[in-house]
């Protein structure tokens, strides 16, 4: 009988899904920091197989994957002689994330991530979850794949990922609220009438997350905190009621949680998403990381301020959605993707965005369309109706 490696000291196989967006460069930081403990078995990426060539080539990934399978050939010439395969379409990229794997990194934004990381989750192995849209979209047929399977939920985001943290699972009950921070993005002190000038290239620049354009945008409106309080419920035992945000400017505190005796645990550090990850990575240990380390006599104040709702309606909206339940979430979400592409083309305005959102629910409400979601087809008929109908109503605006 071999003795083998001590289970501590394998590497732990590792496939990120969206690895040439800025989670998926971040986890890669985060790996080539500690070669040793991680092999990396698959990257996915979509256009960008410049970029996706160097990072597989770098980590020694078994596969590389594009989305586009018109770049297979390009993809191909790129790996040439690295010893890396190359493979695209949207097959290949089921495939890859299907091939097993200890930890499977699912950070594709948008939609287009919700079908392979359901396709990894039937594997019953851990989802590392920095996509919205599976919890956000498909929350209850996502959290029945998992638990069919057996596999296991660690969230990324910043936000979750904190209150994962200081999160008493065998006390759930003793949890009165969840609070989830949120920076405020760039017009936090902007009036009313500001944000109706604000152009994309404004919009774009967030004062403390360095993201992709469609997180960035959902950052701006404050959508992006209403998408985390959804996922907060499907991540957490709590009721929506139990569900705030605030905004927090300095970015320090990620989130907390408040319990039933009045104590409030927080958890802290450096805004950079590379401390959430390597907590998933190296869960249920901890590993070192290059991140900057706090100095809170340096920072000297953390500031506090509610949510101003008439400038940034999406909180609500959104919290609206977990009340009405249903397919409400998934319709907002598609429409809002629809909203922030029409917005980043100069179409609309930007307080257009929760405005247009906001128009697809209503119609979606009357027209009958927030039915319960029992399986993906259902999810997919909401989803394209919340793009179908935002398109309309986009296109209405147009002429």
């Amino acid at each position: 009988m071999s003795r083998g490696r001590p289970e501590a000291e394998r590497a732990k196989t590792l496939t990120i899904l969206g690895s040439t967006g800025s989670v998926g460069c971040s986890t890669l930081d985060v790996v080539a920091h500690q070669p040793d403990r991680f092999e990396v078995v698959a990257l996915v990426g979509n256009r960008n197989i410049d970029l996706l060539a160097e990072q597989a080539i770098g980590c020694g990934a078994q596969i590389a994957v594009t989305a586009d399978e018109s770049l297979y050939g390009a993809l191909k010439g790129r790996l040439a002689g690295s010893g890396v395969e190359a493979a695209a379409g949207l097959q290949a990229v089921m495939d890859a994330s299907r091939r097993p794997a200890d930890l499977i990194v699912a950070a594709i934004v948008g939609a287009a991530g919700l079908k392979p990381t359901l396709a990894a989750a039937e594997q019953g192995t851990t989802i590392a979850l920095a996509n919205k849209e599976c919890l956000v979209c498909a929350g209850d047929v996502f959290k029945d794949v998992l638990r069919k399977n057996g596999a296991q939920l660690l969230p990324v985001d910043s936000e979750h990922s904190a209150v994962f943290q200081v999160f008493e699972q065998p006390q759930s009950e003793q949890v009165e609220r969840i609070i989830l921070t949120a920076s405020g993005g760039p017009f936090r002190t902007a009036s009313y009438d500001d944000l109706k000038n604000v152009t994309p290239e404004q919009a774009l620049k967030h004062p403390n997350w360095d993201m992709g354009p469609k997180i960035t945008i959902d950052s701006a409106t404050l959508m992006n905190k209403g998408l985390e309080l959804i996922e907060a419920y499907h991540l957490f035992p709590v009721e929506p009621s139990q569900l705030e945000a605030v905004i927090h400017p300095q970015s320090i505190i990620h989130s907390m949680v408040s319990y039933c005796d009045g104590s409030v645990l927080a958890q802290l550090g450096v805004p950079d998403m590379r401390t959430p990850i390597a907590y998933a990575l190296a869960w249920p240990s901890r590993m070192p990381t290059p991140v900057e380390r706090l100095d809170l006599a340096k920072i000297g104040q953390l500031t506090f301020e509610p949510v101003d709702s008439d400038k940034f309606p999406s909180v609500d909206l959104c919290l609206g959605c977990l009340e009405t339940g249903g397919s409400a979430s998934a319709v907002m979400n598609a429409s809002n993707e629809v909203a922030v592409d029409e917005f980043l083309s100069g179409r609309i305005g930007f307080l257009g965005i929760t405005e247009l959102t906001r128009a697809v629910l209503d119609d979606a409400d009357a027209s009958g369309m927030l039915g319960t979601m029992t399986s993906l087809d259902d999810v997919s008929e909401a989803d394209q109706f919340g793009r179908g109908k935002a398109i309309e109503l986009a296109r209405r605006l147009h002429t």
